[in-house]
């Protein structure tokens, strides 16, 4: 049975690592080269029928694991995150900032061209996330049109000194915002989630930005834990694995890794307090709003009523297939918002 286990544990070591290379996941990948096409023949000479299946069975969780290990400590330096390390970079000049407020300060982080920019955006993450948090994508597509980008913790949030509070939250946006425009001409704001509730709520309020874009903004919280399981599930599917092209397992999880909210107002009341549906029809804006159509925390059916609440002249998208989780990492929503931020920041929309 022991020799069974081992090729069977061979077996899928070869198999994940012959998927890793054809679909490019170097970050899944511990550099089996053409060794990799051998090891599917380490069954050669194992028995077969069941014995056989329950070996493959029993193997495919080891093996999985030692894939990830094995791939996280052969590509150790293959860290997104590094690109959003202060410092000059080949692509990029990278600052660390602390905004100064009433009360406290704002941690930031601004990312611009090496040349320097006419545009740029204010990212505001979701509930529990931070500033850093899978956001070197967005600013990847960003700076790729010539947009600078100001990633904002929070109140509550990361590195944020503040309590989540309400409405003291929305001076975050109109703090970042002010500091944006005494830099650069044109200055727009992407929010995700919460972070687009507090958004939308702050420019509704008056905070002056020329182009607001909405990842998945709740109108209401309402899902279950079988909802937050199928969210976890959707991580799963193909394209979402395409994170691996340059990150590995361990540099994920670091990201995904954020200290407890420290809130005076709970999430679910802060979403009910920002008011969603309130706010959309006061924004003069240029606005874009995009959902998942299978996203279960804010579900299709959510989405198309915050659809109805657009102003005139809005733009709305429904993107097939992405979840909750999925649809900020999608490079095809990455790219149609960095493209619409450079239109309509030019003028053009």
């Amino acid at each position: 049975m022991r020799k069974s286990l081992i090729r069977a544990t061979l077996f899928w070591l070869g198999a994940f690592e012959l998927l890793a290379g054809w679909r490019g996941w170097r970050g899944l990948s511990w550099g089996g080269g053409p060794l990799a096409a051998l090891l599917p023949a380490a069954l050669i000479g194992a028995p077969g029928g069941r014995r056989r299946a329950l070996s493959l069975a029993a193997a495919a969780p080891l093996a999985l694991l030692a894939q990830v290990s094995a791939a996280s400590l052969r590509n150790r330096r293959l860290d997104p995150a590094r690109r959003l390390r202060p410092g000059a970079h080949r692509d990029r000049v990278v600052r660390d900032l602390h905004i100064g407020m009433a009360e406290g300060y704002l941690p930031a982080i601004e990312v611009a061209p090496p040349g320097g920019a006419r545009m740029a955006v204010c990212v505001l993450h979701g509930s529990g996330d931070h500033k850093i948090g899978y956001s070197w994508w967005m600013v990847d597509a960003l700076l790729a049109r010539g947009i600078a980008a100001l990633l904002i913790d929070l109140d509550g949030h990361g590195e944020n000194p503040r309590a989540q509070r309400f409405p003291q939250i929305l001076e975050d946006v109109t703090a970042a915002l002010g500091w944006l425009r005494q830099r650069y001409p044109r200055v727009g704001v992407l929010g995700l989630s919460l972070g687009g509730c507090v958004a939308a709520r702050a420019l509704a309020e008056g905070a002056a930005a020329d182009a607001l874009a909405l990842l998945e903004a709740p109108p209401k919280l309402v899902f279950s834990r079988a909802d937050m399981w199928r969210e976890g599930l959707a991580l799963l599917s193909p394209r979402s694995l395409d994170l691996f092209r340059d990150s590995t397992a361990y540099q994920l999880a670091q990201a995904w890794s954020s200290a407890p909210i420290r809130a005076a107002i709970s999430t679910w009341d802060l979403i009910d307090a920002l008011d969603l549906a309130g706010s959309l029809p006061r924004i003069g804006a240029p606005l874009l709003a995009i959902y998942g159509g299978r996203d279960a925390i804010v579900k299709p059916a959510q989405a198309r009523a915050v659809r109805a609440m657009l102003p005139p002249g809005a733009e709305f998208q429904l993107v097939a297939g992405a979840s909750h989780l999925t649809l900020f990492l999608r490079p095809d929503v990455q790219a149609r918002v960095a493209e619409w931020f450079r239109a309509a920041l030019a003028g053009e929309r």
